[in-house]
C-alpha cells in the first residue's frame, strides 16, 4: 500500500516520517525542510510511505504544492496521512478540507497537541472526527507518542474506506459543483469541480474541448472573485468547526512569548543574531577548533611518517612511498584535520535551527530583504547553505516568485558553506593567530554584505518587478531533541569525509602525477619543471592583482576549487609535501610550516580567501544551479557573475590594503 503523507510546513510532518519509516531525513523548526518527496517503508510493514513537499494548500501557487498535488492526482496513493499542527488548526485544516474532496481515505494526525495544552487550549478530538468525518490520531512526533496507534490505525483494513464529508459551501455552490460532477466521469471528481469553479487554468488544460464547452455555461457565469469567495467559505466552515471542538482558558504568557520579546525587538534583535554568529565562529574557528585542529593534524603527520618507514622498510620505491604519504595521505589529512571544526559548526547551527530561532531570523530580516528584491523566505537556503551549497540552492524551490527564486540560487553559494570553513581555517590560523575568531566570523558578515549588494545590483538592472509576500507562523520554541540534532551532525559530517575519501583524494593523487613528472615524464625533477608548474604559470597572471605574486601554485589551487572547495586546502598541502622535498625549489614556493606559500602577506591571505569565498561553486553545486534555473546558458551567466565578482571584490581588498600601507 502506498501512503502519502502530506501536511503545512513545519507540522512536524518529516519527524513524524523519520519515526515511521526509521529513517533521517533531516528536520527542522523552520518551513521549507522538505523541498522533494521522499519515500520510505513503514517499521513493521510493507506499506510504502510518501513524504510529499509541505503546503499550505492544493493549489498550485508554489513549485511545493505543484509537486504535491500532481502525485496525489497522477499517483493515486491508496490512504493519505493529513499530519495538522493543533498549534495552528485554523490555518491547517484549509488543507485538510481540500484533501477531503479526494476519492481517497484519510486520517488526520493531531500533532503538538502537549504544546496546545500548555497554552491553555483543548481540542475535543471525538467532536472534532464526528463533525469532520474522519478518523483522528492524537500523536506528539518529537517526543514519539501516539506513533504506535498510527501504525495501528493504518494496518486495519476497515479504514481504507473514503468516508463521506460535510459540504463546505453553501447551497449555490454546492449545486453547481453537483452539475460538474455528474458531467465527469473522473476520480476526484468533487475535488476537481471546486477547482473548475476557482478557474484552475492547471484543472482546465485537462479536459477535452467538448467537456469545457458542456460545462460552460455553469462556468461563465462565474464571478471574478469567486475563488475568494470559496476561500472565506472554507474558513467559515472551520471556524464554525473550531468553536464547537476548541476550549480556552486564560493562561500566562508562554516562555516562547517571553524570549519573543527580546529577540524580536526591533532594536536588540539584529545585534543578538550578530553575537550569535560570531560565537559561532569564534567556537568553531578560534580556541576550541584550533586546539583540535592541531591535535588531527599531528596525528596525521605522526601516522605519515610511521607509514613512510613501514614502506620504506618493505622495500617499496621511492615514488611509491612519495604517492601515497605525499600526496594521498597529504592531501585528505590536511582536510580532514578539519572535521572537528566542522561538528563544532554543523552542531552550533543545527541546535539553531530546531528550537525555532531560525524562523524568527527570517522575520527579522524580511524588511530590509524587501528592499533587495527578496524576501525573509530567503534566509531559508541561505541557512541551509552554512552547511552544503547543494541542498541550499534545491531550497530556493520553495520561492514562489521566479525572480526572487532565481536570485537566490545566484546568491546562495556566497554564504560560507562546511567545504570553504577549511580553506578559512588554514589561512586565519597561519596569519591571524591571535584573532582567529574575529577574522573568521568578519568574513562571514563580509558574505552578509556582499549578498546584499550583489542583490541590490541584480535587482536594479536584471531581476526588475514586484516583491513576493512573506507570510510565515512563527513556531514555538522547542527544547532541541538531541537524538536527532546528534544524528543531522553525524549525517553532514559524514558527508564531509566521503568527499575527503573520493573526489580529495583523487585530486590529491592528480596533483601529485602533475607536479612530479615534467611533460617528458621525468621522475624527480624540480617542481618548477613540473607540468602542474607550467599550466599554473599560463593562469598565473589572473591572480596576480589579488595577492601582488604570479603564484602557479596558488592558481592551480583556486582552480581545483571547482570540483571542490575543499581540494584548495589538499592541493596546497600536497605541493608543500613535494615542493620541500625538491632540492632546487624556489624558497618563495615553499609553503612555510605554517602551511601557506611563503609570499603570503594577511593582505593577500585575506584576499586569496575571499576570492574562494565567492567565486563559483563546486560542481556539484553548479549542477544543482543548472537545475533550478533550467537552463545551461542561464547556470553559465550565474557563474561567470559569481566568479566575476569574486575576483573584484578580491582584487579591491588586496590593492586597498596595499594603498593603505603606502599612507
Amino acid at each position: 500500500m502506498r501512503i502519502a503523507l502530506i501536511g503545512n510546513q513545519n507540522s512536524g510532518k518529516t519527524t513524524l516520517f523519520n519515526l515511521l519509516t526509521g529513517q533521517n531525513q533531516k528536520i527542522g523548526n523552520w518551513p521549507g525542510v522538505t523541498i522533494e518527496k521522499k519515500t520510505g517503508i513503514i517499521k513493521g510493514t510493507k506499506h510504502e510511505l510518501i513524504d510529499l513537499p509541505g503546503i499550505y494548500s492544493l493549489s498550485p501557487y508554489s513549485s511545493e504544492e505543484t509537486i504535491s498535488r500532481t502525485f496525489i492526482l497522477e499517483e493515486n496513493p491508496d490512504l493519505i496521512i493529513n499530519i495538522v499542527d493543533a498549534t495552528s488548526l485554523e490555518r491547517s485544516l484549509y488543507l485538510t478540507t481540500q484533501l477531503m474532496e479526494l476519492d481517497i481515505p484519510m486520517v488526520l494526525a493531531l500533532n503538538m497537541m502537549d504544546v496546545l495544552g500548555k497554552k491553555g487550549i483543548e481540542i475535543e478530538t471525538q467532536k472534532l472526527s464526528q463533525h469532520l468525518g474522519l478518523d483522528v490520531v492524537v500523536i506528539s512526533a518529537l517526543k514519539n507518542k501516539g506513533i504506535i496507534e498510527l501504525i495501528q490505525w493504518i494496518t486495519e483494513p476497515s479504514h481504507l474506506i473514503k468516508r463521506s464529508h460535510p459540504p463546505f459551501f453553501d447551497d449555490a455552490i454546492q449545486q453547481k459543483m453537483e452539475f460538474i460532477q455528474s458531467h465527469l466521469d473522473l476520480r476526484h471528481a468533487e475535488f476537481i469541480s471546486v477547482k473548475l469553479l476557482e478557474q484552475d487554468r492547471l484543472i482546465e488544460s485537462c479536459l477535452t474541448a467538448d467537456k469545457l464547452a458542456t460545462l460552460s455555461g455553469v462556468l461563465d457565469e462565474l464571478n471574478p472573485d469567486i475563488e475568494e469567495h470559496l476561500v472565506n467559505q472554507r474558513y467559515r466552515f472551520i471556524e464554525s468547526l473550531l468553536a464547537i471542538v476548541k476550549k480556552e482558558r486564560l493562561v500566562e504568557h508562554t516562555l516562547t512569548d517571553k524570549i519573543d520579546r527580546i529577540i524580536l525587538n526591533k532594536w536588540f534583535g539584529i545585534p543578538i543574531f550578530v553575537m550569535m554568529m560570531f560565537m559561532i565562529y569564534f567556537l568553531s574557528v578560534g580556541v576550541v577548533g584550533s586546539f583540535t585542529v592541531d591535535f588531527v593534524a599531528e596525528s596525521i603527520d605522526f601516522f605519515g611518517e610511521s607509514l613512510a618507514g613501514v614502506l620504506e622498510n618493505a622495500g617499496a620505491s621511492e615514488w611509491s612511498i612519495s604517492l601515497l604519504v605525499d600526496g594521498a595521505l597529504a592531501g585528505i589529512g590536511a582536510v580532514l584535520g578539519f572535521v572537528p571544526q566542522l561538528i563544532i559548526l554543523f552542531l552550533c547551527i543545527a541546535l539553531l535551527e530546531v528550537s525555532g530561532y531560525m524562523s524568527r531570523i527570517s522575520f527579522l530580516l524580511d524588511r530590509l530583504f524587501r528592499r533587495l528584491g527578496l524576501s525573509g523566505k530567503t534566509l531559508i537556503p541561505f541557512i541551509i547553505g552554512t552547511g552544503c551549497s547543494v541542498p541550499a540552492v534545491m531550497a530556493s524551490r520553495t520561492i514562489e516568485d521566479q525572480n526572487e527564486r532565481t536570485m537566490s540560487v545566484i546568491l546562495t553559494p556566497f554564504v560560507p558553506c562546511s567545504a570553504k570553513l577549511p580553506i578559512i581555517t588554514l589561512f586565519v590560523g597561519a596569519l591571524f593567530p591571535s584573532y582567529r575568531g574575529l577574522v573568521a566570523a568578519s568574513l562571514y558578515f563580509f558574505a552578509v554584505i556582499v549578498i546584499i549588494v550583489a542583490a541590490y545590483i541584480l535587482k536594479t538592472w536584471i531581476f526588475k518587478g514586484s516583491i513576493s509576500c512573506y507570510i510565515s507562523e512563527l513556531p514555538e520554541f522547542r527544547a532541541p531533541n538531541m537524538r536527532y540534532v546528534t544524528r543531522d551532525v553525524y549525517e553532514k559530517t559524514g558527508e564531509f569525509i566521503k568527499r575527503a575519501g573520493t573526489i580529495i583524494f583523487a585530486l590529491s593523487i592528480l596533483v601529485w602525477v602533475l607536479l612530479s613528472f615534467s611533460w617528458s615524464f621525468e621522475y624527480g625533477i624540480s617542481v618548477e619543471q613540473s607540468i602542474l608548474a607550467s599550466i599554473g604559470n599560463l593562469f598565473s597572471w589572473v591572480f596576480y592583482p589579488i595577492i601582488g605574486e604570479l603564484s602557479w601554485g596558488a592558481t592551480v589551487s583556486a582552480i581545483q576549487g571547482l570540483v571542490a572547495k575543499e581540494a584548495v586546502v589538499s592541493s596546497l598541502a600536497v605541493i608543500n609535501q613535494v615542493a620541500e622535498l625538491s632540492e632546487t625549489a624556489d624558497p618563495s614556493i615553499l609553503l612555510a610550516g605554517s602551511g601557506l606559500f611563503g609570499f603570503f602577506t594577511p593582505a593577500s591571505a585575506y584576499a586569496f580567501m575571499v576570492f574562494n569565498l565567492f567565486s563559483a561553486p563546486c560542481f556539484g553545486a553548479i549542477g544543482a544551479m543548472k537545475k533550478e534555473l533550467g537552463s545551461t546558458r542561464r547556470m553559465v551567466k550565474a557563474v561567470l557573475f559569481q566568479t566575476g565578482l569574486a575576483w573584484l571584490l578580491a582584487t579591491l581588498v588586496f590593492q586597498i590594503s596595499q594603498l593603505i600601507q603606502l599612507l
